[in-house]
């Protein structure tokens, strides 16, 4: 569980990451995925690692970020999915997944003001294609924004979901 960084940021810059994060959804649910690749920086580190069942007895560190993941990726890594995805070649894209990312429970707080945030949400994305091939993933995601050139931009990603065990099919969509 993620804790709070520092003071809450203001109500105005609170609405600006808001902001960011709903037009960040649209960009993933409607493929501008360059327009994507645009609110992140040069530095990007966009993380998955896997769930594990523990019991809570089990003292063991939690995993980091040089163990086992679903995504490690760093910017480059990111524009070659783009660049994938663009290439139209990718079977299971044709037809094309439809996606709605939900964002939800959002928090905001100085990480080293007045340029870096860290920020904290829960989502929903909900997948589908052709009739009966859909899946809701959820989880929560740990991001640390920074402002470049007077725009806030996205530079560390962490998503954890909520299951365990993922059952779909396709993990080829940006959360």
């Amino acid at each position: 569980m993620a804790e709070a960084a520092g003071a809450p940021v203001s109500h105005d810059v609170f609405h600006e990451i808001e902001q960011f994060l709903y037009r960040e959804a649209r960009c993933l649910d409607e493929e501008r995925y360059r327009d994507w690749l645009a609110m992140l920086t040069d530095d990007i580190h966009y993380w998955m690692p896997l769930n594990e069942n523990r019991f809570r007895r089990d003292r063991r560190p939690e995993i980091g970020e040089t163990d086992v993941a679903i995504y490690n990726e760093r910017r480059r890594d990111l524009e070659m999915r783009v660049a994938r995805f663009e290439s139209r070649l990718v079977w299971i894209e044709d037809p094309p997944n439809r996606t709605r990312h939900v964002i939800t429970n959002i928090e905001a707080n100085w990480i080293e003001p007045p340029a870096e945030a860290e920020v904290l949400s829960n989502f929903t994305a909900h997948r589908s294609r052709r009739e009966i091939d859909s899946a809701i993933l959820a989880g929560n995601r740990v991001d640390r924004m920074r402002i470049v050139d007077g725009r806030w931009k996205l530079c560390r990603r962490k998503i954890v979901l909520a299951q365990n065990v993922v059952l779909d099919k396709n993990l080829g969509v940006f959360l």
